[in-house]
Formats: structure tokens, C-alpha cells, sequence
């Protein structure tokens, strides 16, 4: 496999530092830097490059691009996402962008018409790959038809619950053609169906404590519990993806399937304002409210500062 010069964009979450010592034991070069101070203060990002040995901090994304390969963004503003994967796409560099990948429709046909013309774009949630889930597909018997699934976790209903879509896919497979909210009880309750008529349950958002990435799958002749370990899902995402950035693999996922859950997620949205009615992932527009990508880094930046 080629070895990628991989540049990180944004320094915002916790992934930077979980992530960058596994790509350089993939084999690969975190060689730049660029933080854009949504979360951290000045001076932060060059104290992030001594840390992990990384040579260059940019001063523009521009820059960032003349010396990669592959861009990863980790804005914990998903609105940003598009605006800073620009560049690379430009410059004909790969780009993987952290969950959630996006928060509106105008956004997401962005990133669609990108690949359409040839970009490498991926990314999302590592739950998408999780090896729990590709496990049980190994596992079962396709002949045993999945009668229903529910899935979960909590923090909150986007930035953390997108999750929950992602491994309810990974699990159901594509195809979500709707999505309905049945209303809230501590967290969002919301079903999901099926171009083939299968159904799946979320239920996603804060609850007092700590609720792991789970799902009970339902089958014909089994009823199985998955309770995702956490500490496995990094290096199973970028191993899954890394190929692909680098022109070496197909993509573990393709990018209009790791968008649908995240359409599903925005029609989750549509759905609880409109009192639980049923909305097709075809329906959603530009007019729809989406995810503010911008107040939640408002208050995730406040959380980080203990204010």
C-alpha cells in the first residue's frame, strides 16, 4: 500500500490524539498541521505538532494541500466541513471527513457531486466498519431474514447519536427510504424503514449516564446483543479507509451510503417537527432546517473550557 503524507485539519476533539499514532502504524505520515480555533486557543496546534512529531504547522489550507496527499478534517463544526474540504478537492487530494460529515442537504449534494466528478471523499462514523458488526455479518445466515433491529447510545442526538444511524446500517444494510420520530421519553425514539419493508429502531440523546453503542438484532430464528468496544473502532475505521485515500482499494463504504445515514438522521429531525410524521429521505430540501453546525460548536467549545 502507499504510504500517504496525511495532513490534519482542525484539532478540535479527541480524535486528532486518538488517531495520528494509528496512522503512523499503519505505516503512513502525518506531515502538517492546521487548526482553525473553534475550540483551542492560539498556539495550540504547534504544541499538537511537537507532541506527535509532526513537522509543519499551515497558516492556510492552501498551503496544507501543496503538501499532502490526504486531508482529514476533524471540525467539530460540521458546517465548516465542505468550506475546508474545498481545497484538497481542488488540488485532486483525497480528503476523509470525522462524523458527522455533514448537517444540511445543500452540504451533503456538495460532497456527492464532488465524488461525482472524481474526488476520493469518505469518512463519517467508524461505526459504519465496526468489527462487531462486520462479525455478525460473517456469522449469519443470510437465509435467516433480519425480522427487526434497535439500535442506540447516548450524549446527544447528533454529533455523538449519528453513530447510532451509522451501525444500524452497517448492520440492516442501505436502503433507508423514510424515517419517523416517535416522539421523546429521556431520549428520541425514531423508526426507520426499509425500501424492502424491514423496519429498525433508534433511540439516541442524553441520558444520565453513560450509554455504550449497542444494538439487539432480531432474526428469524436468533436474537442477538452487540455492545461495541470502543477501544477497537479507531484503528478498525482508518484500516478500512486508508486504502481507499491512498488509490489502493475500493471504499470500504461508499459515500452515498455512509450520507444516507445521515440524510436518515436529518429526516429524524424533519420528522419530530412535524409531530412524528413519516418523511422520505427523497423529501428533504435545502429549506429543511438541519443540524447547526455552528451552536453546537459554540457550546462544545464552552464545555471544554469548564464555562
Amino acid at each position: 500500500m502507499q504510504a500517504l503524507r496525511i495532513g490534519i485539519v482542525d484539532l478540535d476533539t479527541s480524535h486528532p490524539n486518538g488517531w495520528v499514532p494509528i496512522i503512523k502504524e499503519l505505516g503512513h505520515r502525518v506531515v502538517a498541521v492546521f487548526d482553525g480555533g473553534t475550540v483551542h486557543e492560539e498556539g495550540y496546534a504547534s504544541r499538537f505538532a511537537e507532541k506527535h512529531d509532526i513537522g509543519v504547522v499551515c497558516e492556510s489550507l492552501e498551503e496544507m494541500a501543496r503538501l499532502v496527499d490526504a486531508a482529514i478534517i476533524h471540525s467539530v463544526n460540521w458546517d465548516l466541513h465542505v468550506e475546508r474540504a474545498r481545497p484538497f478537492v481542488e488540488a485532486g487530494k483525497a480528503v476523509m471527513i470525522d462524523k458527522p460529515m455533514a448537517g444540511s442537504m445543500h452540504d451533503i449534494r456538495q460532497l456527492l457531486e464532488w465524488e461525482r466528478g472524481g474526488a476520493r471523499i469518505t469518512g463519517g462514523s467508524s461505526l459504519s466498519v465496526c468489527e462487531e458488526a462486520v462479525e455478525w455479518h460473517r456469522q449469519h445466515d443470510p437465509n435467516d431474514p433480519i425480522v427487526t433491529v434497535l439500535a442506540g447510545c447516548s450524549v446527544d442526538e447528533f454529533n455523538y447519536g449519528i453513530h447510532a444511524f451509522y451501525f444500524l446500517q452497517a448492520i440492516m444494510g442501505p436502503g433507508i427510504e423514510s424515517v419517523r420520530s416517535a416522539g421523546a421519553h429521556l431520549q428520541h425514539q425514531i423508526e426507520l424503514r426499509w425500501q424492502d419493508g424491514r423496519k429498525g429502531f433508534l433511540s439516541v440523546g442524553a441520558t444520565q449516564g453513560y450509554l455504550p453503542f449497542y444494538a439487539t438484532i432480531v432474526t428469524g430464528h436468533t436474537v442477538k446483543h452487540l455492545q461495541v468496544d470502543s477501544s477497537r473502532l479507531y484503528r478498525a475505521f482508518l484500516k478500512a479507509s486508508l486504502p481507499y485515500l491512498a488509490g489502493d482499494a475500493e471504499p470500504a463504504v461508499a459515500l452515498s451510503r455512509l450520507l444516507e445515514a445521515e440524510l436518515a438522521a436529518a429526516a429524524a429531525r424533519k420528522s419530530m417537527s412535524l409531530g412524528g410524521l413519516q418523511v422520505a429521505l427523497t423529501e428533504l430540501s435545502d429549506e429543511d432546517q438541519g443540524y447547526d453546525g455552528a451552536a453546537f460548536a459554540a457550546q462544545y467549545r464552552m464545555k471544554a473550557k469548564g464555562q
